[in-house]
């Protein structure tokens, strides 16, 4: 592998250090140790990225992904999103490398039964405020009322709402602790998760595209998530 050359090395790390924002709020993509240390795709791919960069590397831990994009864009080199408009926006994304579905959870006995049935008139839908599925339904969404929190789930329960929308791996891992909801068939959108940097780095945003094609053609990508215990995320396919 040819080093990397100096002038790109400062674009992607200007202080020397590769700061990259891991969202251990999704559960797919990051997760926390028995000692609280970070693991995970993400975790790996910064790691490796620093590593060809040949520079040290600092995680940044945040719980929820509007908060890493907000940090991202002024204060970090890296970080872990979904592709969004309104973040593309603010960031240049790469092509995705994971897939992961958002849906709903409900109570047992709603009578939603179909993905399209949640958007009515009088449907209330909980969501991680400033996530990919908040951003999502809020451009979607005709009828059905979005209300925001720092944990949509615990907020769906608290205020006993029609519905929650998420990640489906995490909303499944909640329903199999609590008999009174169930997590509804299909998916509302397809979440692609891909790298992304703050705008202005034009050489560093071309190398990070690269990276991640690399990344998932070797088989980097798919053993990350088999090691994170995540056999049901999907590596996207080749941009």
């Amino acid at each position: 592998m040819s080093p990397v050359p100096s002038e790109l090395v400062k674009e992607f790390a200007p202080t020397g250090r590769l700061r990259a924002a891991i969202n251990q709020g999704n559960s797919v993509l990051a997760q926390k140790g028995p000692n609280g240390e970070a693991l995970g795709v993400t975790v790996e791919l910064a790691r490796e990225l620093a590593k060809r960069l040949g520079v040290p590397v600092d995680l940044v831990i945040f719980d929820g992904a509007g908060k890493a994009f907000d940090a991202l864009k002024s204060q970090l080199d890296i970080g872990f999103l979904a592709i969004e408009p309104v973040r593309a926006a603010e960031v240049d994304f790469t092509a995705p490398y994971v897939l992961i579905e958002g849906t709903y959870v409900v109570p047992k006995d709603s009578a939603l039964k179909k993905i399209e049935d949640v958007d009515a008139p009088g449907v209330r839908i909980a969501v991680n405020k400033g996530s990919a599925y908040d951003l999502f339904l809020t451009r979607t969404l005709k009828h059905a009322t979005l209300l925001r929190g720092d944990d949509g789930v615990a907020l769906f329960k608290s205020d006993k709402l029609e519905a929650a929308g998420g990640v489906r791996q995490p909303l499944e891992q909640y329903a199999r602790k609590d008999p009174a909801v169930r997590v509804m068939d299909g998916r509302f959108m397809a979440i692609q998760q891909a790298m992304g940097m703050p705008k202005g780095r034009p050489r560093a945003h071309d190398y990070l595209k690269g990276f991640v094609e690399e990344m998932k053609d070797s088989g980097f990508v798919a053993d990350a998530l088999k090691r994170s215990n995540q056999p049901d995320a999907v590596v996207a396919p080749k941009a």
